[in-house]
């Protein structure tokens, strides 16, 4: 009797996880259905990445921005008629259309030989460490199983993407809901080692900081010359500034050296090293990429674990910009 009521308790929470969505993602979860979903996934990434200079940094960016509202479920993909997706909100306009065309590209090579078996929110996760390999980053392994969501929409987003005026408390605070610690945070936050920003996001800290500091102080004097030149006041929204000025298409360290060295284009990069409770890692970061490199690895891990659909939520979608009903 002892033993059926301990089989039963473990039945019973094992129903519990199961419908949390929680515990189900398996490096191997496709072995028997798609055996070859790896591959196929990392030749069309790869020949995307070829053609396009933006491809790296713009799927990066999209899983990001995907798993932080409604957890990794390829909700930011969804296209919706009436404008009113989760890509269509503000934060998400200027996602770059190259994110989305791997995503899309890949999920037709996989339908092409496993129909109906892989979602695009695994898709995604692979592509995104394809893409980090490519740009010289470190290899890892991808858990898979997720499902994709059946909800995106754009009145979700506010208050769940980091904005470039956050401080460390306000990162904290975000990454934390998901269960990433400050390390983790500090870790994902070197994904800003490739990638480009509008000027918009950070000209306050070039002409109004404060009325005492028209230029943050933070900021290294030169470099902030450098970003006047490129940025005047008032300027063109189509400019995009690389994140790091020193190796911007390398999957590097060189991030945390730019933040030591007074180069953090957004304050709420910059704030990792000039806050006393975040710049010891940095530090680290800048002086180990070894360290860093196995810190982004955890992170990303983790943050591909974030409100994951799987059992029966969700769905596995034909096409990854439309519900399949």
């Amino acid at each position: 009797m002892e033993i059926m009521r301990i089989v039963l308790l473990f039945m019973a929470l094992l129903m519990v996880l199961i419908s949390k969505g929680e515990g189900q993602l398996a490096e191997n979860f496709y072995s028997s259905s798609c055996p070859n979903v790896e591959s196929i996934v990392t030749q069309a990434v790869t020949n995307k990445f070829t053609q396009t200079i933006t491809t790296g940094q713009a799927t990066l960016r999209l899983f990001f921005h995907d798993c932080f509202v409604e957890g990794c479920d390829a909700s930011v993909i969804i296209a919706s008629p009436n404008g009113d997706a989760e890509k269509d909100f503000s934060e998400n306009l200027s996602l770059p259309g190259d994110g989305f065309d791997t995503v899309i590209k890949a999920k037709q090579a996989v339908e092409a030989q496993c129909p109906g078996i892989v979602s695009c929110a695994d898709i995604l996760a692979l592509a995104t460490r394809d893409v980090i390999g490519l740009l010289g980053g470190p290899s890892f392994k991808v858990e898979l199983g997720r499902r994709d969501g059946l909800i995106s929409k754009a009145s979700r987003v506010e208050g769940n993407l980091p904005k470039a005026s956050f401080d460390l408390e306000q990162l904290n605070a975000l990454f934390s809901k998901h269960g990433l610690s400050q390390t983790d945070m500090i870790a994902l936050s070197g994904a800003h080692t490739v990638g480009f920003s509008h000027c918009d996001q950070f000209e306050k800290r070039l002409y109004s900081f404060s009325s005492s500091n028209p230029v943050d102080p933070t900021l290294d004097s030169s470099y902030a010359q450098e970003l006047m030149a490129e940025c005047p006041r008032n300027p063109d929204p189509t400019v995009a500034i690389a994140l790091d000025p020193q190796s911007p298409a390398a999957f590097d360290n060189a991030y945390y050296k730019n933040l030591v060295s007074g180069k953090g284009l957004l304050s709420s990069d910059q704030v990792l090293f000039t806050d006393s409770a975040s710049q010891s890692t940095v530090e680290r970061f800048a002086n180990n990429a070894a360290d860093f490199n196995d810190a982004f690895v955890t992170a990303i891990r983790k943050l591909g674990r974030v409100g994951v659909k799987s059992g029966r939520q969700g769905e596995i979608r034909r096409d990854c910009t439309k519900f399949n009903s």
